[in-house]
């Protein structure tokens, strides 16, 4: 475990973002992009590991990706940068591998071994970008395997909230400025919600640089809202009954259009591309320049979060929570 500080964290959420999808692209927001995480998000590290037997581009999956298509962190460095995110192993800035989890626990390299390589990166030369975005992207793994007793469980996922939030503090520390972290996705386990209330209060506890943001991200909202209004993400009707690989390789060559599931764990092309979408509405990561309409809106919210601002007497960093 990271060694955590104790200074109190004040949080202000970020002031409405949303910006109109005919709004005109400005220069990217950021200027790089790191990933770290999961095989939500490994963009070919397992694949690269095992030569290419697992994920398997034979049962569907693409692009050593676990699932169908690229994924989120895909789609933003492709809006940003013009190309997916490459896996740390190929010589790029995606440390993710599938299986990881945010405790230090498993046979791959979980959230600490990531961040080894990542400052043996730096020490060879690789820069911090304090204008890079930085994704942490844990916490499925570490609740499908917690213990089935209900107190080691609850230890378990607080020590997983805690290493996740020792690895914000890491990063920060290192001179990393600008955040994405994503919760405990596991939304048919109720120890997801508890743990994402574990991640809340130790994010809350770090001492982070003032300049800092964070942009924080409930995968649980979003999955619910998959579930209860797909059409207000831009989805049909999902079929959570099969996954998109048992209803054969037609719904695969169809690209899982109105399957939840790629294969039981993984959701499809299309739920990344949603996430993807729904991300960029509440941060707006890929900079679109807001039309003059929004900026007005923009400046009256931003108007009102300086008052807000100006009535605390101690702010140390900037969090925005889905």
């Amino acid at each position: 475990m990271f060694l955590r500080s104790t200074v109190v964290a004040a949080a202000v959420v970020a002031a409405a973002c949303s910006v109109p999808a005919s709004a005109e692209k400005s220069t990217p927001n950021y200027t790089s992009l790191t990933v770290f995480g999961d095989s939500l998000v490994d963009a070919g590290n397992i694949y690269t590991l095992t030569g290419g037997a697992t994920p398997s581009a034979s049962a569907g999956y693409f692009n050593g990706r676990f699932t169908n298509g690229y994924d989120y962190t895909d789609l933003l460095s492709i809006d940003l940068f013009g190309a997916p995110t490459v896996a740390s192993l190929r010589g790029g800035t995606n440390y993710a591998f599938g299986g990881a989890r945010a405790s230090s626990t498993s046979a791959v390299p979980d959230l600490a071994e990531q961040l080894a390589f990542y400052t043996v990166d730096i020490a060879r030369g690789r820069t911090v970008d304090g204008n890079g975005l930085y994704v942490l992207n844990f916490g499925g793994n570490d609740v499908f395997n917690a213990p089935a007793d209900a107190a080691a469980k609850q230890a378990f996922l607080m020590n997983a909230a805690n290493d996740y939030a020792d690895g914000v503090q890491y990063l920060n520390d290192l001179g990393v400025r600008n955040f994405l972290v994503t919760g405990f996705p596991v939304l048919t386990d109720p120890a997801s919600f508890a743990a994402e209330g574990y991640l809340t209060t130790a994010l809350g506890n770090l001492n982070l640089a003032s300049e800092t943001t964070l942009f924080r991200f409930s995968y649980l909202d979003f999955f619910q809202r998959v579930n209860t209004d797909p059409g207000s993400l831009g989805l049909p009707v999902q079929d959570t009954t099969v996954t998109c690989r048992q209803a054969g390789a037609a719904a695969i060559a169809a690209g899982c259009v109105g399957y939840f599931s790629f294969d039981g764990v993984h959701p499809t092309a299309p739920i990344q591309q949603a996430l993807y979408r729904d991300l960029n509405r509440q941060f707006n990561l890929n900079g679109a320049v807001p039309e003059p309409a929004t900026w007005a809106m923009l400046i009256l919210g931003f108007f009102a979060a300086g008052s807000a601002m100006r009535a605390q007497v101690r702010r140390t960093a900037r969090v925005s929570f889905a």
